[in-house]
């Protein structure tokens, strides 16, 4: 059934003047996405992944001050913590429109320009929000914080560009190598809070305000980065030109969008980023509070977080290689069964415990095959043409899954908040595997 969908969207591609756009490795026919593998001099730089993966990792030092700083400063300028989720919530929001925004951008041959709009974009919202902490302005943190999570979606998006240099069945490997650079600035980025908060006093600004000051350097210094790798003239980076602008022509309507979002694969793809990152922001957004109720120290919940996001990027790199070598579907279902089994754990969770310990990581790993599963899933379940947008729908649905959750679990009762949680994740999981398994199974091959 999906060989046939391929064929009939080949047809359709002819028709409409368009090549079809599905790289196969070892070579075949050029299209405007990007020239075959190994081509000659127009084949995409070797090197586009490792740059991609610096690009992201200086990013990612400027992530704290969205989550770690943003309910502290916002606790702080209204004198209640009853704010203390909104520049949360406004974070995430931005960070959906961002990456319909850098979507956009993608879709229409100028990925590299888009990705560094966002970026822009969010060292703007940070300025904005170190000069509403000066006034004492609670409005402006909040709308800083929504313009700071356009930032957020391209760190996030960055993955796809990795995708795109490299052959079909190297994309898990590409995608794994990202998070894990990922991971790189998202642990450096929080143990800057101290330094950046003495550097922020210096300068007579609130401590907090010191996070925000680092994710102006670090979102600007890789907006510079991907700008050099979009001018050809730029030496050596420069060869990153072929897949930060290409020249792909804008898809015409909506008609074959909106095929493309209905295709098995496509909605295992997307099903599957919701269903994670619901899961996995649902945990950490109520796990700082369960266990200081049951008498964990700050250093204990940071020590707990840390091996939770340990989980969620560490080890992208292999499954990423699993998805080139089994599929990205059987990915997905053992991301799945592995939440699934987490959320299990997280019901008997009643404090800093080795039950708890193993929770929070296999909550991590669940999200982290869930997601590097998906997103190369995603990258095969349409054409080129299409993939930006389409990738930009699945970080936007990410992103909704966050916020319908984030808000949701603050209003559980204190008692048994925790496992009232784990226990709907637990349903939610079951159900996804149940209903997902069948279309998992008719996309078929996707190599």
């Amino acid at each position: 059934m999906h060989t046939r969908a391929r064929e009939d969207d080949g047809a359709l591609n002819r028709q409409e003047g368009f090549s079809d756009t599905r790289e196969h490795p070892g070579g075949g026919e050029a299209g405007p996405d990007r020239p075959p593998h190994g081509a000659g001099p127009d084949a995409p730089w070797p090197g586009v992944p490792a740059f991609v993966a610096a690009t992201t990792a200086v990013a990612g030092i400027g992530l704290a001050a969205g989550g770690t700083a943003g309910a502290l400063l916002a606790t702080e300028l209204a004198g209640t913590a009853s704010v203390a989720g909104l520049p949360v919530a406004l974070h995430l929001g931005g960070s959906a429109v961002g990456a319909l925004l850098v979507s956009h951008q993608a879709g229409r041959g100028h990925r590299g320009r888009g990705l560094a709009l966002g970026l822009i974009l969010g060292a703007l919202g940070a300025l904005a929000v170190v000069l509403a902490a000066r006034q004492g302005s609670l409005a402006w943190m909040l709308a800083g914080s929504a313009l700071l999570g356009t930032a957020n979606s391209s760190i996030f998006l960055l993955r796809y560009t990795a995708a795109q240099a490299v052959p079909e069945g190297s994309r898990g490997r590409a995608l794994g190598a990202v998070f894990l650079a990922t991971a790189v600035g998202a642990v450096i980025s929080p143990l800057l809070l101290g330094p950046s908060g003495l550097a922020a006093r210096a300068a007579g600004l609130p401590t907090l305000c010191g996070l925000y000051l680092v994710a102006i350097v670090a979102f600007g210094c890789s907006a510079l980065m991907l700008a050099a790798g979009c001018s050809p003239r730029t030496p050596l980076l420069g060869r990153a030109a072929g897949v930060l602008a290409s020249g792909t022509r804008p898809t015409r309507g909506t008609v074959r969008l909106g095929a493309a979002l209905r295709e098995p694969a496509a909605v295992v793809a997307l099903s599957a980023l919701a269903g994670a990152n619901f899961i996995m922001v649902g945990i950490m957004t109520i796990t700082p509070v369960h266990l200081s109720r049951h008498g964990a120290g700050t250093g204990v919940v940071g020590s707990f977080v840390a091996l939770h996001v340990v989980g969620m990027f560490a080890p992208a790199p292999l499954v990423g290689r699993l998805a080139d070598r089994y599929g990205p579907v059987p990915v997905v279902l053992v991301g799945a069964v592995i939440s699934l089994a987490a959320c299990a754990l997280g019901g008997f969770s009643t404090g800093p415990t080795t039950m708890t310990t193993a929770h929070l990581v296999l909550a991590g790993l669940g999200w982290n095959f869930g997601v590097v599963g998906a997103s190369t899933l995603l990258t095969q379940a349409v054409p080129g043409q299409l993939r930006p947008y389409v990738e930009g729908i699945g970080e936007a649905t990410m992103g909704a899954a966050a916020m319908v959750v984030a808000p949701l679990v603050a209003t559980f009762p204190g008692a048994w908040g925790y496992q009232l949680l784990a226990l709907l994740a637990l349903a939610l999981t079951a159900l996804a595997l149940a209903r997902l398994r069948v279309p998992a199974t008719a996309a078929g091959p996707l190599s």
